[in-house]
């Protein structure tokens, strides 16, 4: 499933992995994608669940989320910028979940 054409975290990383690598010199970069994360967490994880489980991103879940967040870039035909502005730091922000949570190895 993970490795399917159709799983939205696939373009995602393809796209913005490499935006990754910019966090490791830019201090305020890698705050404001930390940031971007916990928010994204906070949504696809209930606090209840959160404290009795631990903070698992499941890949199923992201990748809903990533769907829903990038129709919504489409219905406001958002172009990517060539600096970092809400949607960039949010797509990062995927990237580093999926890397940390190893969401699309096999």
């Amino acid at each position: 499933m993970n490795d399917s054409p159709g799983c939205p975290l696939i373009g995602v990383a393809a796209t913005y992995m490499p935006r990754l690598s910019e966090m490791t010199s830019e201090p305020g970069l890698a705050a404001a994608v930390d940031q971007h994360a916990a928010a994204v967490c906070d949504a696809l994880i209930p606090a209840q669940r959160g404290r009795d489980q631990g903070r698992t991103v499941r890949r199923e879940e992201l990748a809903d989320y990533v769907l829903g967040f990038t129709d919504w870039l489409t219905g406001v035909d958002w172009t990517e910028p060539v600096g970092h502005d809400f949607a960039t730091l949010r797509l990062t922000a995927v990237c580093w979940l999926i890397r940390e949570h190893d969401l699309l190895d096999v």
